[in-house]
């Protein structure tokens, strides 16, 4: 029998079917022949149009689990439907082609240029010319790189991010039901690697793909997915949750440990300020630093009462919509404002 993750909301031993379910595992299991078992009888749902992290520490199946589901590692048992069709009973290839899927290291190929790259898969199911063009254009543009600019360039002339970015575009090709991905900023530098989650999940939410995506990253999946599941050794899933919920509520001692000591400042990146965190506007010292406004991330508070002079007694001014300053905030007010967010968080 499929074991239950601890501390998720869900069923997860029994995953519920519905038109918004996009992927299921039902007890799935991968064994090799030589007794190593990197995913033990893992059952979970993925929703329509959610971006699902598979975290957890290294050798413990998140990888496998995203290879199962477009069958370049196949399941020794259990099912995983996507829209409820089986697809352990079809063709594998047939199922890669339909279903985008975006590696660290991109895997262009280098004697094509960005626009043939793009049209791989267009090719293989064999569109028209006229169609595959509009197509290729359609999603450069997308991924912010000029066609008239890109199209013509081969992997070679781009920069690490420009790379990452035709990867996309080439999973993106054929509009696929489900996008697969497998640490896919992990070999950009830093500063890129930022930029790429931003640009991406602005596509993801434009188109209303479903992706699945592994990280060891906790601060990336924080930073992107819509819920969180966090496996350990063995493929066991240990919390199935949205990020603030793992942050305030890791469910397990792996998860906690995956997570480190770093939760309260990951939550100052989704938590946000409100009108009851804060005191009287009368209270800011002259002269007035620039207001933050109601609903800015606590992260951007912080850092503005970080930036304050010794003589403006951290506090920050706090503006509503119009401009209008409604209130001030302390660090003591941000901290009663972490708290509210964690208990409000769905243990």
């Amino acid at each position: 029998m499929a074991s239950t993750p601890t501390g998720t909301t869900e069923a997860a031993a029994f995953p519920t079917i519905t038109d918004e379910t996009a992927i299921v595992f039902d007890g799935v299991r991968k064994e090799y022949p030589n007794g190593t078992v990197a995913v033990g009888d893992l059952s979970l749902s993925v929703r329509e149009h959610e971006m699902l992290a598979l975290v957890g520490p290294s050798g413990c199946g998140k990888s496998t689990t995203l290879r199962m589901t477009n069958r370049l590692v196949e399941p020794s048992a259990g099912r995983i439907l996507l829209r409820g069709e089986d697809i352990t009973q079809g063709d594998p290839v047939a199922l890669r082609r339909r279903i985008g899927y975006v590696i660290q290291n991109v895997g262009l190929f280098p004697h094509r240029t960005v626009a043939q790259n793009v049209a791989t898969v267009p090719g293989l199911l064999g569109w028209d010319k006229a169609r595959t063009r509009a197509r290729v254009g359609e999603l450069l543009e997308l991924v912010g790189l000029a066609p008239d600019t890109y199209a013509k360039r081969y992997p070679h002339e781009l920069s690490g991010g420009e790379r990452q970015r035709v990867g996309v575009a080439r999973a993106l090709a054929t509009d696929p039901p489900v996008l697969l991905m497998d640490e896919p900023f992990g070999a950009v530098d830093p500063a890129g690697r930022r930029r790429l989650q931003t640009e991406f999940r602005r596509i993801q939410r434009e188109l209303g793909t479903t992706v699945l995506f592994v990280t060891h990253d906790i601060d990336e999946a924080v930073r992107l997915a819509d819920r969180i599941a966090v496996f350990s050794f063995g493929g066991h899933l240990e919390q199935l949750a949205e990020p603030l919920t793992v942050l305030a509520h890791p469910a397990s001692d792996a998860v906690r440990e995956f997570i480190g000591d770093g939760a309260p400042v990951r939550m100052l990146g989704l938590a946000v300020v409100q009108r009851g965190d804060l005191d009287g506007p009368e209270l800011v010292s002259a002269p007035a630093p620039a207001p933050i406004t109601v609903g800015a991330p606590l992260s951007v508070a912080f850092e503005a009462i970080a930036a304050l002079p010794g003589s403006a007694m951290g506090r920050v001014p706090v503006a509503d919509e119009t401009g209008a300053v409604v209130g001030s905030l302390t660090a003591d007010g941000i901290l009663a404002a972490l708290r509210r967010t964690a208990d409000a968080a769905v243990a």
